[in-house]
Order: structure tokens, then C-alpha cells, then sequence
């Protein structure tokens, strides 16, 4: 199966799993789990949220994989960045971003997806690491905005 029907099949799980359920944490290791399982190439998956009682900081919380940073703040790493610029950050190999922080060093490749509540606040980034240079594209991009944007909006939505 080709990267593109994995994640139609993964996107059509989680949206599934997480009808009617308004927690966002519970949501974030739902997207975790089920990602983690359906792509081969997901070294560790997870997310960092926006930590409300430090500014610009994010805190770890749900992921799948080996032990992550537990603090970055913005504008430092790949997460970092994605936090500060508000934009999906895409690396071929993390070795050659400036001020990456090597969380584990088997990582090589990284998307990071930066997530928005309805007022367009920051409230995570979903961080996605793989020990394969160039492992992650335009496919990636994709998906993981759509999985991200849906999901969220209805948690969002449902707690405001």
C-alpha cells in the first residue's frame, strides 16, 4: 500500500475514533497511537503544547516513540520554530537546521505541524521524527494539517 492510502485509511481511523470526543489530550494520543501503527517510517510521534503558565515555552505531552525533550522554547529547534513562525516546518535531516535539538540523536528527518484552536492561538505542535533522511514530503504535509485542523477544530469547538 502506497504512502497515500495509509494515510486516507489512518485519516479515516482517527476521524472515526475521535467523533464526539471534545478532550484535547485524549484526541492527541489518539492521532499518536494511530499514526505511530500505520506508518512505518514514524520513529517517534507526538506532540508539545503550549504551555500556558510560561511564555513562548512548549511542554511535551502524548507521543509514541523513545523519550522526547520536555521543554523547548520558541524559536529554538524544529519545534521551536514551527511554534514561532506558526508555519509547518518540513527537514530533510535535522542535522543541517540550525539550532536543532537532538532529543535522540537516531532522528534524522522531521515534520513539525503547528496547531491552532478557532481564534487562531497556538495551542500544540505534532511533532513526527524519522530516522531516514528525506522521509517526509509534500503527502505528509498534507495529511497531517487535514488530520490536525479537523480533528482540533471540533475539540475546540466543543469546549469553548
Amino acid at each position: 500500500m502506497n504512502k497515500d492510502q495509509k494515510y486516507k485509511d489512518v485519516t479515516e481511523q482517527i476521524m472515526a475514533v475521535t467523533a464526539g470526543e471534545d478532550n484535547k489530550i485524549a484526541c492527541m494520543a489518539t492521532i499518536c497511537c494511530l499514526l505511530s501503527e500505520a506508518l512505518d517510517d514514524f520513529f517517534w510521534t507526538g506532540f508539545y503544547l503550549v504551555d500556558e503558565d510560561k511564555a513562548d515555552e512548549l511542554v511535551i505531552g502524548p507521543y509514541q516513540g523513545s523519550l522526547g525533550c520536555l521543554r523547548i522554547a520558541y524559536g529554538r529547534g524544529v519545534c521551536g520554530t514551527a511554534a514561532a513562525t506558526g508555519q509547518t516546518q518540513l527537514v530533510d535531516n535535522v542535522h543541517d537546521f540550525p539550532g536543532h535539538i537532538a532529543c535522540d540523536s537516531r532522528s534524522v528527518s522531521e515534520i513539525v505541524v503547528p496547531i491552532f484552536d478557532r481564534a487562531q492561538k497556538l495551542i500544540a505542535v505534532l511533532d513526527v521524527d524519522s530516522e531516514r533522511p528525506v522521509n517526509f514530503d509534500e503527502i505528509d504535509r498534507y495529511y497531517l494539517e487535514q488530520i490536525t485542523r479537523d480533528v482540533f477544530a471540533r475539540c475546540t469547538l466543543a469546549s469553548d
